[in-house]
């Protein structure tokens, strides 16, 4: 008895395990032709080695030679990175002193510019006066090609949103402030549905929770929002089940831990997509935005994968991209 108890066990074993091969593996999935989606960080940007940057890092100050005269975060860069074949732009905002959001990256404003302090010290109009130029340099200050050049090019949110306003932006706030959350909660409950439906914001916890109360309708995310929806798909994921705490939201997946998610890629994207999650590739584990920048970079996709891929060099990956889907 206790044999056939046992072999009965071994079994159910055995048809679970084939059951959780069967329902997560892409083997026999059919060739897509929906193409993968480009998500251009801070649009078209000058370059520097991810690899040296850290928390505190003036990336201005690093910059390789430049290849192109675009700034990151400003309307021409972004304006470029669609033409080049993005899908969607990745901008940063910071509040300025007269409760609006000026579109920029750096917590100061004393590594790429030419006046001191935060946006919170300057009006917008003020920091339109602003040369978000004046600190790039390629060789360790001997010149700085962009100095008097970037005059006036710091937008306003509002701004980039009247521009391009059937285009899609992932906005990052770059502060776990909840008081932004539903400052740009107020700001965005303004546009109609179907412009919202083209946005996405992400940063801290606090104002993505503020901003997502206010706001539903809107695609978030936030570490706490990607560890609502992952561990748990981590542990019930083999059934095809999908956790609630997914849906509405963006998921930015590192290289590295991606074959670690059932049913990856193809079943785990259709999975997410059906909750309208949003799965974003990013390079290797995730740190400090690395992307897929090179050509060499999208040989190390999922064969036929199918969601967004993050990138900071949309000029060099658009162009391969659809030279490599075209052969």
């Amino acid at each position: 008895m206790r044999k056939k108890h046992i072999k009965k066990i071994m079994i159910f074993i055995g048809i679970l395990i084939l059951f959780m091969v069967l329902n997560n593996t892409n083997f026999f999935s059919g060739k897509s032709e929906h193409q993968p989606l480009l998500l251009a960080h801070r649009g078209m940007a000058q370059t520097f080695d991810i690899s040296k940057v850290s928390n505190d890092t003036c990336t201005a100050e690093m910059i390789y030679k430049p290849e192109h005269s675009y700034l990151e975060n400003t309307i021409p860069s972004m304006e470029a990175a669609f033409k080049e074949g993005a899908n969607m732009v990745e901008l940063d905002i910071k509040p300025t002193k007269d409760g609006q959001f000026a579109v920029f990256h750096d917590w100061t404003l004393d590594c790429r510019t030419d006046v001191e302090g935060t946006t919170m010290d300057y009006s917008m109009d003020e920091l339109k006066k602003v040369d978000i130029g004046y600190g790039y340099t390629y060789d360790n200050g001997k010149t700085f090609p962009f100095r008097g050049k970037g005059i006036g090019l710091m937008p306003s949110l509002d701004e980039v949103l009247s521009y391009f306003p059937e285009k899609s932006f992932l906005i990052h706030i770059k502060s776990d402030d909840a008081k932004e959350g539903e400052q740009l909660a107020k700001i965005l409950s303004k546009l109609p549905e179907d412009r919202l439906r083209l946005l996405t914001v992400y940063g801290g916890d606090k104002p993505i929770e503020t901003l997502n109360e206010k706001l539903p309708s809107i695609r978030v995310m936030s570490k706490g929002t990607m560890k609502s929806c992952l561990i748990p798909y981590i542990l019930t994921g083999w059934t095809g089940y999908v956790p609630g705490t997914c849906e509405n939201t963006e998921l930015h997946i590192p290289e590295k831990i991606a074959l670690f998610f059932w049913g990856w890629s193809g079943k785990f994207i259709e999975r997410m997509e059906k909750s309208n999650a949003r799965i974003v590739i990013v390079a290797g584990d995730g740190g400090f935005s690395e992307g897929f920048d090179s050509k060499s970079d999208l040989n190390r996709l999922p064969a036929n994968y199918q969601g967004w891929i993050w990138t900071n060099r949309i000029d060099v990956i658009a162009p391969a991209f659809q030279n490599k889907h075209t052969e």
